[in-house]
């Protein structure tokens, strides 16, 4: 039933979409120089557009992946030193009008609200989030800089249920630590038909300027 419903789904929408114009993701150090100078991260308009919109309302739900790296520059290469990963977690209830965001760092699952409108949505990504990571100790003589990727896909009919068991706790091997639920709800995560984000997961990227801590 779903999948031949999703077959009706993806024959209606049969323009590809355009890449949102104003969407981005900002990644901007504290203004003043701390002893934990980690960047704060936020997503703007990255779910504004009305495709998006209706696979939520049909009950997909959207993932939002980031990735923050702190890379030491000079010498031949720059170097890794380290990195963090979490996900939001964007649904649709149909029978509240409502939609609901969850961050999901480590093993932790954070209620970004009930939210009644997509701009509420919009809005509840783009407030900034400062990641759980350690910053270079001050005094460090390397110069640093910060990288942050984003990538949105809309889950697969495959996900729908562990994404469900695991936000209301019943995902066994995530809550014993056999996977973390950042595996849980990435290990075989696909992109939800191609066509309809365009050909490929929407992936946004940015960076701080270099500076010494």
């Amino acid at each position: 039933m779903r999948l031949a419903w999703l077959t009706a789904l993806l024959l209606s929408i049969a323009v590809p979409l355009a890449a949102q114009r104003d969407a981005r993701l900002l990644v901007v150090l504290p203004k003043t120089a701390t002893d934990a100078m980690v960047p704060e991260v936020s997503a703007v308009k990255v779910l504004d557009d009305r495709s998006l919109e209706e696979l939520l309302h049909s009950g997909f739900p959207a993932r939002l992946h980031y990735r923050l790296e702190l890379w030491a520059s000079g010498g031949l290469f720059d170097n890794l030193q380290r990195h963090a990963e979490w996900d939001v977690i964007v649904r649709y209830n149909p029978l509240e009008r409502r939609y609901s965001a969850t961050r999901i760092v480590a093993d932790r699952a954070t209620s970004l609200g009930s939210l009644g409108a997509m701009r509420d949505v919009d809005s509840a990504l783009a407030k900034p989030f400062t990641p759980p990571i350690a910053a270079p100790k001050a005094g460090d003589r390397n110069r640093y800089y910060w990288i942050c990727t984003l990538d949105v896909e809309m889950l697969s009919v495959n996900d729908l249920d562990e994404v469900e068991r695991w936000l209301h706790g019943e995902l066994t091997p995530a809550v014993h630590g056999d996977r973390n639920p950042g595996t849980a709800l990435g290990r075989g995560v696909t992109t939800l038909i191609t066509s309809v984000l365009g050909g490929k997961q929407r992936h946004y990227e940015a960076r701080t300027k270099e500076y010494r801590p």
